[in-house]
């Protein structure tokens, strides 16, 4: 799905966001963390929490983590 093609989410307030960062993270600070928030997910690099954090619809979100599992993204 393209950007282009993508739904508009709204803006969700992010303070006070409960943060989680994945159990597979390998603990050297390259990861990313998400969040739950009024019925929107939201990603963000846990190395510069200052950068906008991307929002997904919960659809979206879960057909990325399909396509991870799934092997998806693998590089060759």
């Amino acid at each position: 799905m393209t950007n282009q093609h993508r739904r508009k989410v709204p803006e969700v307030d992010l303070i006070g966001a409960a943060w989680h960062k994945s159990s597979h993270s390998s603990g050297n600070g390259a990861c990313v963390e998400i969040a739950f928030v009024d019925g929107i997910v939201a990603l963000r690099d846990s190395k510069d929490i200052s950068r906008r954090a991307m929002l997904f619809y919960p659809d979206e979100w879960d057909a990325f983590v399909r396509g991870v599992a799934d092997g998806d993204f693998a590089q060759s």
